[in-house]
Parts: C-alpha cells; sequence; structure tokens
C-alpha cells in the first residue's frame, strides 16, 4: 500500500537557487541588503528617468465584481487586450482571440496539457527554466535545437521546423520566447515576419512567449504578421508581469484562434475558475491606450540604458557577452578554468546570486541529477531587471570583487 498519494514534482529550477541562497545567506533573495541578479522581475515602480507613467494604486470593486468570473475573461480586459496590439500592431484580432490567465504561466501550461499526440515541440536547449518543468509534467513529445556560441545563441527559422525524419501526421509546435529568456536574442522585422509565415504553413504551429516583448526597440509581436489567426495553430502569450511592471496581479493572458482559444476557455470552466476581477481592472487601467505608450517608451528606453552600461562594464571585466538587444539580462561567459556555480557559491555570502545556466538547459533531466553534466557550466544569466539606477556602481563593485578574487584563486589570467 502507498504511503504518499502525490508523486513528487521539484521546484522550477530559479527555487532551487533562491533556497541554496536562503541556506548560505539566511534569507530570501528579494530582501533587504540582498542583491536579486538571478531573479526575473522588473521594477515595480516608475521609469521617472525617463518620464514612466505612474502605477495605478487602486480598483473600485462593486458587488457584481464578488460574482464569480467569466472562464475567458472580463469583457472590458479582453477589448483592452485586442485595442492595445491592433493599435500597435495593425493586427485584427478581436476579443473572442483572447484568453486571461493568472500570469503567463498558467496560459502556456495550459496550451501545452491539451496538445495532441501527434504534436512534436521544438525548443532551444536553453530556454526559460520554467518550460522544462511545463514539457515534463504535461508530457509532451519535445526535441531541442542547438543554442551555442557558434549560432550566437540564435538558431534560424528553419531549424525548428525541420521536418527529417517526421512522418506526415505529425505536427510541429516551437516554443520560443521574443526576446529570449536568458540570452536577450530577438526576432523581429523580417526573421520575424518569417517565423511566423512558417509557423502558418499546415502542419505547423507555435507558441511565441512574448513576456518581454516591449524590453527591445522598437517593441515586437509576432501578431504584426499572422495573416490568418483564426485558421491557425498560433498561440501568442502576454502579461501584465514585465513591462506593465505589475508581476503581482498575475493577469496574463493567450492569443489564439477562436476555436483554440474556446477549448482553453472550457478547460478554464472546471480547471481554473476564471481570474480574480480586481486583478483584471487593475490591468485594463495598466492598458489605458495613452498611458501604454507612454509606459512602452519608458520601458524601451529605461532598460536599453541599463542594458548598455551592464554589458560594457562585464565586457571591461574580460566576460564573453553573449546578450542580444532586448529583454533585461545578460548571457555571460566566464573564462576557462572557472564555473557559474561556483561563482554564485561565493556571491551567496555577500547577498547576491546569479542564475547558473543548468537551469535554462532544456537537455538536463528534469529534476536535478548530479551525473548530468551540462555543456554550459561556464555561462549564467545576470538580471537588471529589477536594479535601481542609482545602485549600478555598487553592483559591479560587488561582482568584480567577487569575480577577480575567484579568478585570482582559480589561476586564470
Amino acid at each position: 500500500m502507498i504511503k504518499d498519494f502525490l508523486y513528487h514534482v521539484p521546484p522550477m529550477g530559479i527555487y532551487e537557487t533562491l533556497y541554496a541562497f536562503r541556506d548560505t545567506f539566511g534569507r530570501f533573495m528579494g530582501t533587504e541588503g540582498t542583491h536579486p541578479w538571478s531573479q526575473g522581475f522588473p521594477l515595480t515602480t516608475p521609469l521617472e528617468k525617463f518620464d514612466g507613467p505612474d502605477l495605478p494604486d487602486s480598483v473600485d470593486v462593486t458587488s457584481e465584481d464578488r460574482f464569480y468570473p467569466k472562464a475567458w475573461g472580463h469583457p472590458k480586459l479582453r477589448d483592452a487586450i485586442a485595442d492595445y496590439y491592433n493599435s500597435r500592431y495593425g493586427s485584427t484580432i478581436e476579443p473572442e482571440n483572447v484568453m486571461i490567465f493568472a500570469g503567463g504561466r498558467p496560459g502556456i501550461f495550459t496550451v501545452m496539457a491539451f496538445l495532441k499526440k501527434q504534436v512534436k515541440v521544438r525548443i532551444g536547449n536553453i530556454e526559460w527554466p520554467a518550460y522544462l518543468d511545463i514539457m515534463t509534467q504535461t508530457g509532451a513529445d519535445y526535441e531541442t535545437v542547438a543554442f551555442n556560441k557558434e549560432n550566437n545563441f540564435h538558431p534560424k527559422n528553419a531549424e525548428y521546423f525541420d521536418r527529417k525524419n517526421l512522418d506526415v501526421e505529425t505536427a510541429i509546435l516551437p516554443i520560443i520566447s521574443n526576446p529570449q529568456n536568458p540570452s536577450g536574442q530577438t526576432r523581429s522585422g523580417e526573421e520575424l515576419r518569417e517565423l511566423i509565415e512558417i509557423a502558418e504553413q499546415p502542419g505547423n504551429g507555435i507558441l511565441l512567449d512574448e513576456a518581454y516583448e516591449m524590453f527591445h526597440s522598437p517593441s515586437v509581436s509576432g501578431i504584426e504578421f499572422v495573416q490568418d489567426l483564426n485558421n491557425s495553430n498560433i498561440f501568442l502569450s502576454g502579461a501584465c508581469t514585465k513591462g506593465l511592471q505589475s508581476p503581482g496581479i498575475r493577469i496574463g493572458w493567450i492569443i489564439a484562434s477562436k476555436s483554440n482559444i474556446e477549448i482553453l476557455a472550457n478547460y478554464s470552466s472546471f480547471g481554473m475558475g476564471g481570474v480574480s476581477h480586481p486583478s483584471q481592472h487593475y490591468a485594463v487601467k495598466l492598458l489605458e491606450s495613452s498611458r501604454v505608450k507612454k509606459a512602452r517608451k519608458a520601458v524601451e528606453e529605461h532598460y536599453n540604458w541599463q542594458r548598455e552600461r551592464y554589458g560594457k562594464a562585464f565586457k571591461k571585466m574580460g566576460l564573453a557577452v553573449y546578450t542580444g538587444n532586448g529583454g533585461f539580462y545578460h548571457w555571460l561567459e566566464l573564462p576557462e578554468g572557472m564555473t557559474s556555480d561556483e561563482l554564485n557559491k561565493r556571491l551567496f555570502k555577500y547577498g547576491a546570486a546569479i542564475l547558473c545556466a543548468f537551469d535554462c538547459d532544456m537537455g538536463r533531466p528534469h529534476s536535478k541529477d548530479p551525473t548530468y553534466k551540462t555543456p554550459y557550466t561556464r555561462f549564467f544569466r545576470f538580471s537588471f531587471g529589477p536594479l535601481l539606477p542609482e545602485t549600478f556602481e555598487a553592483d559591479i563593485k560587488l561582482f568584480r570583487e567577487v569575480y577577480e578574487s575567484y579568478k585570482n584563486e582559480a589561476g586564470v589570467d
């Protein structure tokens, strides 16, 4: 007779870093006196240097808002999301093409949970850590696409749709974050147009995670190039988490064909039960047209500035920088003879942490296996997303001191 009724589920890799940090430093990352270089959240205060708008400080809640929410989302928020994409990218989506979730992650999980067995998922072997957890828990049939120094961590579109060794009944669904997490590599312009054109062909689709849509100049979305959404298997994921600076309200969405949205809503009717009305009202305020235009401009300018100055500092230290022109991370490589895991252990003692590339490795076992050796032992992700402008000098000073100390002890020139 079994003792435990639930099978073990390991936490996402980022949480394993958080737990290891807590065990060393005595408290969680993000609390006072810590340096959240491993964390994937933005500043949640106005970006004043670049004239960013204030964030709403309240919403009105009526008796109607205390009723159960609709499975597919509040009509006002679905309208606001459709209006945003149509005005910014010239698309023609309707509210019925939008499904609201409690963040971007549940939307991605739900799409993956209902994939048919004939769908082959393709994913870069360096991607956002949670994709591995999601693919494992949903039983997805997936293959990795090479991300490496040789292709500058930016494989060609065609590599995701290679049909070699696939039978005619197998469909292909790439999962791509764009701008990419962790590297910041971004598909835009004609390259993004080509990606969407291939994804719209029979037997193909795509799940394009656009959490960092606003962290590129100009902002970027595949919806700009979609020709026939309602006859496609294109899924675009967005959220209030990053560019709208509100991860705590937990609002995300999936844009897809009306028939696919209906399936996701059917699931929500019994599996999720809709999303909090107050959070959805807050998101409507965030997406008010004049406000979101101002916010997008401030986000682009602030994070371009941060990306550039942190990048220059890392290059000056002798780190190899493979960062693209989007997102709010730097993708970095240590010299030979050093590992990101050892660097992290040293940073923990000073209240700082990075995200080791092992956690972003889609080729690793889902649960950490000490016998597995990642080919990315020298790579790591540094987040400048939550860092205040005034901490730049202190951040770089601390990182440099720990890095140089480790470098000297390792005997690296």
